[in-house]
C-alpha cells in the first residue's frame, strides 16, 4: 500500500515536470520600451492649408497603452478637448470621425522621422473638407 501511494507521488511529480518543462523560450526579452515616448512633448506645427505655425502637446493617454491626446491639433485652442490618436511603432493615426474644436471631424494620420511628424489629415466642418498637411517639428 505505501509502494503504491509512493508511486503514484512519483508519477504526479514526473508529469507535472513534464507538463512544465515544455514551455516554450523563444530567447528574446519582449521591448520594454513605450513606442509613444518618441511622441511625447510640445511640438512646432507649420500647415500649408492654413500657412500658420502653432504649437501642440502630445501626451499618453493613462487609459491606453498605445494611446496619445494632441492639445491644439489643427490650432483649435488648448482649453478644447484634444485631438486622439495611436501609436504604432513610427506612425500615428487619429482617431476616426472624432470631432474637435467647434465640430471639426478630423480623419488621417502620420509618420515620425527623426524629430518630425509629417502628416496627412482631413479637416471637415460639414460644409467644407479640407485636406490638410503638416509637420510636426519636435521642441
Amino acid at each position: 500500500m505505501k509502494e503504491s501511494i509512493f508511486f503514484r507521488i512519483l508519477a504526479i511529480f514526473i508529469f507535472s515536470g513534464l507538463f512544465l518543462g515544455c514551455a516554450k523560450d523563444t530567447g528574446t526579452t519582449p521591448d520594454q520600451t513605450d513606442a509613444r515616448a518618441n511622441f511625447i512633448g510640445r511640438w512646432s506645427v507649420s500647415e500649408t492649408w492654413t500657412k500658420l505655425s502653432y504649437e501642440v502637446t502630445i501626451a499618453t493617454d493613462p487609459n491606453s497603452t498605445n494611446g496619445v491626446f494632441i492639445a491644439n491639433f489643427a490650432n483649435t485652442g488648448f482649453s478644447g478637448i484634444p485631438a486622439g490618436a495611436t501609436i504604432n511603432g513610427k506612425a500615428i493615426t487619429l482617431d476616426p470621425n472624432q470631432v474637435i474644436g467647434e465640430g471639426l471631424t478630423i480623419n488621417g494620420g502620420g509618420n515620425l522621422s527623426g524629430s518630425k511628424i509629417l502628416w496627412t489629415y482631413t479637416l471637415d466642418d460639414g460644409a467644407t473638407r479640407i485636406n490638410a498637411v503638416a509637420t510636426y517639428t519636435k521642441q
